[in-house]
């Protein structure tokens, strides 16, 4: 793209990252959306708009060998936003990409893997984060967005707000886990986050603004599943269990 082109383009995707937000998308689909039309703008280095149905057809030919078909429907999904949104174009053509309908379920692990899961973490905070997350059932952003106003000591409540599709519900909150959860606030006294993102020194952790990064935390999940020699494919993302926790040693 020539400089005319290029200034256009990032005219053009402020354009979408606005309405993006306007239109209610979560931060993760919005950054999903976003990263498709930066890598098909990179791959043709041209204008979306300048894009031909055998262009893209080219592109997401390539990306099928490229990537997941998780990655090609996510990015199908940004474009086609794009071109409604931005372009005001029709995409009528994007039935030439059909990522194949596939239902999976995550390897359960039992009660005792679990355990050893905990066990084995060294770090406080990522122990603590494995058995909250695992004994509730919580996905991994809303293990990590967990703040101290959202515990329900009394009625042994947990609530998580805004979950998958942006609900709120209550979930709830066992003994060991409020029992762990106590444990390590009372480390970093943070006045709102449980899971404060630990930069810095140690005595500016009261000071942290976000939460735990999630990288590291998934990080920490692979590195202790490894450790422990467990052969299971585990969920990092989405954390669930069939059976409640119910030994007594958080580790």
């Amino acid at each position: 793209m020539n400089k005319n082109e290029k200034s256009r383009f990032e005219s053009d995707y402020q354009q979408h990252l606005k309405c993006l937000k306007l239109q209610g998308k979560a931060d993760k689909t919005i950054e999903a959306y976003s990263r498709a039309i930066r890598r098909v703008s990179e791959y043709f280095d041209c204008l979306p708009e300048d894009l031909t149905p055998d262009n893209l057809k080219d592109y997401f030919a390539a990306l099928v060998d490229s990537h997941s078909w998780s990655t090609v429907k996510i990015d199908r999904l940004g474009l086609q936003f794009y071109w409604r949104h931005i372009l005001k174009k029709d995409w009528q053509w994007i039935d030439i990409v059909k990522p194949p309908k596939v239902k999976t379920i995550p390897d359960i692990l039992t009660p005792s893997e679990i355990e050893r899961l905990i066990g084995a973490t060294r770090k406080l905070r990522y122990r603590v984060f494995l058995l909250v997350t695992y004994a509730m059932g919580l996905r991994l952003e809303e293990a990590l967005s967990l703040q101290v106003g959202d515990i329900d000591a009394e009625r042994k409540l947990v609530h998580i707000r805004r979950g998958k599709g942006h609900k709120d519900r209550l979930v709830p909150l066992p003994d060991l886990a409020l029992k762990a959860l106590r444990t390590l606030w009372l480390k970093h006294r943070h006045p709102r986050l449980l899971f404060p993102n630990p930069v810095g020194k140690a005595e500016h952790i009261q000071k942290a603004t976000r939460h735990m990064d999630r990288g590291g935390a998934q990080s920490a999940m692979k590195a202790v599943v490894k450790d422990c020699a467990i052969k299971k494919k585990c969920p990092y993302t989405i954390c669930a269990i069939v059976m409640p926790l119910t030994y007594s040693n958080a580790g």
